[in-house]
Formats: C-alpha cells, structure tokens, sequence
C-alpha cells in the first residue's frame, strides 16, 4: 500500500493504517503523507520508511512507483485526504495500472464521480470507498435478513447520525478537522450532509438493498457564518414504495457519533446502534429477539466478518479492517485473473457516485421550496 494524505496530525490517516495492518495482508510501503515536504518526511520517519519511499507529491510517488520492480511496488494506493484531493491522485494512480482505496465522499462533486467511475471500470482495476459501517458484522446480518425475507416487504426505514463537534465556531479555533470540512473549496456542496449524511444513505441502502427514487429536503447552518450545512433533514421515497427519514447533523450538542438504522417491514423489523455495534434486534409482534455476533446461526457473510469468540466486543477498527481485507482479496483475485469471493464485500465506485447525487439531489431539494419532492438523479 501508498498512501496519500495521512500525516501525523490526521486522525483518519492512522485509522487506515492500522485497519489496513490488521490482517497482515497489507504492508505500507511509500506515501506522500502531506503537501508539504518537510511534514511528509517526518510522517514517513515515523512510520520507519525508506527515506527514498516518502515522496513530496503524489505525482512522483505515482511516477516513481511505477518504475520498480512488480514485487517491490506499491500495489494500491490509499487516499486519506480532505475531499477536493480525492479525484486528482485517484485518477492517476487507475491511469497507471495501480488500484485505488478512496475515503468517502468519492470525489468533490458528481461530474468529477462520475468520471472516476468510467476510469475504474475502463480499467479492470479495484476501487473500493471506506463506507466503513458497512464492514460491521451485525451490518451484514441485518442485510441478509432482509434479502432473505424475514422482514417481507420494507415498508419504512428511519436512518440518523447525530453528533455535536461542530455545536461552535470550531473551524475559527484552529481546529483543523473544522477547517476543512467547513470549507466549500476542499468539502464540496455539502458540510454535514456531505461528511455523515453519506454515511447514513449508503448504510439505508446497503442494508435494504433498495434505492432512493425521490427525496424532500431541508438543510440549515445553525452556526452564524458558516458557509456549509450543520445539519439536515430529508424525507426519503425507496423505489419499492418504502418510506423513510434521514436526519444528519453535526450540531447535536453532546452527541458523540450516534449511527442508527431502523427497518421495518410486513412481518418484522430491525434495529442497529453504532455505538453498541454488536447488538442487533429483530422484532416482531409476537416479541423480540437480541442477535450477537458469533451466538447462535448466523448468515455466512456475518460470520465472515467477525473475529473473537462471543461477548469479546468488536468495534470501529475492526469493521474498518473487514473492508481493507475484503478490498486486498479483491485485489489477489485481480492479479491471479479469478473473481472475487462475494461475501467479502466491499462499497465500490457505484456506491460513490450514488453518494454524490445524494448530495446534489438534498441540495436541490433544499434551495428550491416550490417542490415537495425532488427526484434522485445520477
């Protein structure tokens, strides 16, 4: 693995970096870990580089990269930086036969989404996007359980992400993670919506395996000044008829990172908490049922993903890791010329560009009052 971005004052950086060691499927090898130089380089001291592995741009360690020796290369590079940085060395690095792990949202905008995807797929190459709560174990169960019927047909589903970072002014504290993610230049359209509300679309439709046909939106910065949305709120219309509410936001004063999902359909429902990721419950009518991983018969995928004997509680590394390991046997499989396994799956360029016609359709939904709904365009 290179990486691009990540350096020692990034939190996300070092998230990917141990997600990615978990398994001991993937090595870090090279990075470019800053724009600038001097910061890159005491990244890659730190992380015990080769003085000739840590570049001063992502160009040349693209270019440089490519001219070592096939066992010896980078074989993927990973991209940790703020949104607008997303495009740029993703682009590159599928143009030069390298294969590309991207943090969410995708790229800057929907055209930038879109073009990206048609590179992917010209390619041949794998591209997988860290929708990390996709990576969960009790994800996978729930997801299952709706495919396979024991919920009957969705009738509703009702997806938040509250948290309260930004209740202040931080971005004017010199707070850095504030800074960028406020900014429309390196955000994109969107702030919280973009940031979580992404979060919260993709874990809608991964788990019902529905689509979004059309939405009502309503988005505010609370926050005076502030040029990006703090929070929303959007009524939601599935392409089976489904009805839903997603609600994001960034200003919930003293919510930390509340993810939740509810689904409920003709025969059942189920209900998912991030923080309390190893809990999912089934309810019926007739009452309800805990489910936990590694208890009792679960679905293969489920199974799959977790790690420990039960009641040895799983989290946030973990799930992220179940992605960067499914991502590196995809990446075998493409090497070796054979398919990848299904069940070590993985959000991909699709589930990007469906992120970012979610933003555009909640923004045009938001700016234009004279429509009651607004339909999903990509």
């Amino acid at each position: 693995m290179g990486m691009v971005g990540g350096g020692l004052d990034a939190f996300i950086g070092a998230v990917h970096r141990r997600a990615a060691g978990f398994d001991g499927e993937i090595e870090l090898v090279c990075g470019c870990f800053s724009s600038s130089p001097d910061k890159s380089k005491a990244t890659g001291h730190a992380l015990y580089l080769p003085e000739d592995r840590v570049y001063a741009s992502f160009q040349e360690m693209i270019e440089r990269e490519k001219t070592l020796p096939e066992g010896e290369r980078m074989d993927f590079l990973t991209i940790v930086t703020p949104n607008h940085m997303h495009f740029p060395p993703a682009k590159m690095a599928l143009e030069n036969g390298f294969h590309v792990m991207c943090d969410k949202p995708m790229t800057l905008n929907l055209a930038e989404a879109k073009e990206l995807a048609g590179i992917v797929e010209k390619s041949g190459l794998v591209f997988g996007l860290t929708h990390n709560y996709t990576g969960y174990p009790m994800v996978k169960e729930a997801r299952d359980m709706v495919r396979n019927g024991k919920l009957g047909k969705i009738r509703k589903v009702v997806v938040e992400y509250p948290q309260g970072w930004l209740s202040k002014d931080e971005e004017h504290n010199d707070y850095k993670q504030a800074i960028w993610r406020t900014d429309p230049a390196r955000s994109g359209a969107a702030g919280c919506m973009g940031d979580i509300g992404t979060h919260a679309e993709n874990l809608a439709e991964y788990v019902t395996g529905l689509k979004i046909d059309e939405l009502c939106a309503d988005l505010t910065a609370f926050v005076p000044g502030r040029q990006l949305d703090d929070d929303g709120n959007v009524l939601l219309r599935f392409d089976n008829g489904a009805k839903g509410v997603l609600h994001a936001s960034q200003v919930a004063n003293g919510e930390e990172n509340s993810l939740k999902i509810y689904v409920w359909g003709e025969l059942g429902g189920l209900e998912w908490h991030q923080m309390e990721p190893n809990t999912l419950k089934y309810k019926t009518q007739e009452g309800q049922r805990i489910i936990r991983p590694n208890v009792g018969t679960l679905s293969a995928s489920a199974s799959a993903h977790w790690r420990l004997p039960a009641g040895h509680p799983e989290g946030f590394f973990e799930a992220f890791a179940n992605l960067y390991r499914n991502f590196a046997y995809a990446v075998k499989a493409n090497m070796e010329g054979r398919d990848p396994d299904p069940i070590y799956d993985f959000p991909k360029a699709a589930d990007g560009v469906r992120g970012l016609a979610f933003i555009d359709t909640v923004i045009a939904s938001s700016q234009d009052d004279s429509k009651k709904w607004t339909k999903f365009v990509q």
